[in-house]
């Protein structure tokens, strides 16, 4: 059988860096992973349409920084900053450690695999063809430079009986290349005839 490779994690330490910046003693470190995953958790739920790509974590002794990428900042941030305070209040529950949020704006959420990847499976919840739908993403990555683009989705497309794979490429996507910056994402589309997966792979060019 073949064994896939996430390609974020294949790139680790060569052009792509972790997610959560940290070093813990033996004792605080179960802790504070599960705590990473309970605030990506929390976040990514609570702000599901303010169309995140990222959340990093970087900690200290005493101090959680929580940096957010987003397309959509004007949500998480809210009227006059309250939503910043919100999202504090709500993450002190979780952990013990105090919190720096910073939130910055995607200025193109195109050229993002991740945001691709959540605008296709928000198509097809809304029962839109799901070839158009993928034909489409490849057109505006396309305009927006990015040089290579794969799109896959599976799962009942177009609620066939029997599940299936589709894909489409468009341009050159090295990913066995270590050196090539690849963006990758995947979503999730929850439809009233089973889930299906939305992968997508930008290539953008050789590191």
């Amino acid at each position: 059988m073949g064994h896939k490779v996430n390609p974020f994690g294949f790139r680790l330490g060569i052009n792509k860096y972790w997610l959560s910046n940290w070093y813990s003693s033996k004792n605080a470190y179960s802790r504070w992973l599960g705590e990473d995953y309970l605030i990506r958790e929390f976040i990514n739920n609570k702000f599901s349409g303010s169309s995140i790509s990222s959340i990093l974590i970087e900690r200290s002794e005493n101090k959680c920084k929580i940096i957010i990428n987003s397309a959509k900042p004007g949500i998480l941030i809210g009227k006059k900053g309250l939503g910043i305070e919100r999202i504090k209040n709500n993450l002190s529950k979780i952990t013990t450690q105090s919190i720096v949020l910073n939130i910055y704006e995607i200025k193109k959420p195109e050229t993002d695999a991740k945001l691709a990847a959540e605008n296709i499976a928000q198509q097809i919840e809304k029962r839109i063809p799901y070839k158009r739908v993928m034909k489409k993403a490849i057109l505006v990555a396309k305009k927006h430079g990015i040089s290579g683009v794969k799109i896959m989705c599976s799962g009942r497309l177009g609620g066939a009986e029997m599940s299936r794979r589709e894909w489409y490429i468009e341009g050159r996507v090295p990913l066995h290349t270590i050196r090539s910056n690849i963006d990758y994402g995947l979503s999730v589309a929850k439809t009233i005839y089973g889930t299906i997966g939305c992968k997508v792979w930008f290539f953008k060019g050789y590191i």
